[in-house]
């Protein structure tokens, strides 16, 4: 039966729901820092063979936003995650990130050596300064008047004004989110977003990051991961291939799935794709 409601965890309450009942839940981490979990709405259909179960981190969406910039620490959101799993007592279960969320993932399961059914990594980088190499090369694919635009604004400190936006729109459009119009779960993330968050800890855009995620690197740990691993991204992804593959060089006995003309959003541009190669690895994680 489906649920929801709140958690307390370090700094405040938490807001979760689920969908689906029966065999090995499903937990979802968003995006971010500070993105919610609309945007994983395709995921529910997941829930037809288990729950699966969604929440927003502190900060952001229906959770609480307590404005202390001393709270936005991996460490913290580690802890956070481990609140929510022993709340809702999943003492076995399947573990999804997507994003910033798969890299707040990693980081529990090398912090905590938990027990997981599997683990699902869906765009989500194991170097920020390689993404940050990684997202530059693409942007320099973007027209001469928007990488132009970026910098100016970059430089002057004004990445909150309407022209930036508009200039990092053409690099979203390829390699956040193909699908035109955006689903509406996008547009509440962007809408409901904990900007304080995702500017102390990432930076003013996703691919300039300028906050406390700018040093964060775990490849050379890849090989303490010994949970069932998926790690799946898109073609265009801004996560790019070559960065998924050599982390599945990595953790040992992984699996690897690029989903053609699709990028960050995967799960919603290549839906039925998406579904199966997961339901598929879930299926063979549960027992």
């Amino acid at each position: 039966m489906a649920r929801k409601g709140f958690i307390n965890v370090p700094g405040g309450d938490v807001y979760y729901q689920s969908v689906g009942e029966g065999g090995v839940p499903l937990l979802c981490v968003h995006g971010g820092p500070g993105f919610t979990s609309h945007y994983l709405e395709p995921l529910t259909d997941l829930g037809e063979r288990r729950e699966v179960i969604f929440y927003d981190q502190l900060g952001c969406g229906r959770s609480q936003r307590p404005g202390d910039v001393a709270l936005w620490t991996v460490a913290r959101f580690v802890e956070e995650l481990a609140t929510v799993r022993e709340a809702l007592d999943l003492p076995r279960v399947h573990l999804l990130g997507s994003s910033w969320g798969g890299m707040l993932a990693m980081q529990y399961v090398l912090d905590r050596r938990p027990e997981l059914a599997s683990l699902t990594l869906v765009g989500s980088p194991a170097s920020m300064p390689r993404w940050s190499a990684e997202c530059a090369q693409l942007l320099s694919l973007q027209s001469t008047d928007d990488q132009e635009t970026i910098r100016r604004h970059e430089a002057s400190g004004t990445t909150d004004c309407p022209e930036y936006a508009a200039a990092i729109l053409g690099f979203y459009r390829e390699h956040l989110c193909r699908l035109t119009p955006w689903p509406d779960g996008l547009e509440r993330s962007f809408a409901e977003a904990g900007l304080d968050v995702y500017h102390h800890m990432n930076g003013p855009s996703e691919f300039s990051v300028t906050g406390t995620l700018a040093r964060w690197d775990v490849t050379e740990r890849l090989g303490e991961i010994d949970a069932p691993t998926l790690l799946i991204g898109g073609e265009h992804d801004e996560c790019r291939p070559e960065h998924l593959r050599e982390m599945q060089h990595r953790i040992p006995g992984s699996r690897l799935e690029i989903v053609p003309d699709a990028s960050h959003l995967c799960f919603a541009e290549k839906r039925e794709h998406f579904m199966a190669v997961v339901n598929e690895f879930l299926a063979g994680a549960d027992d």
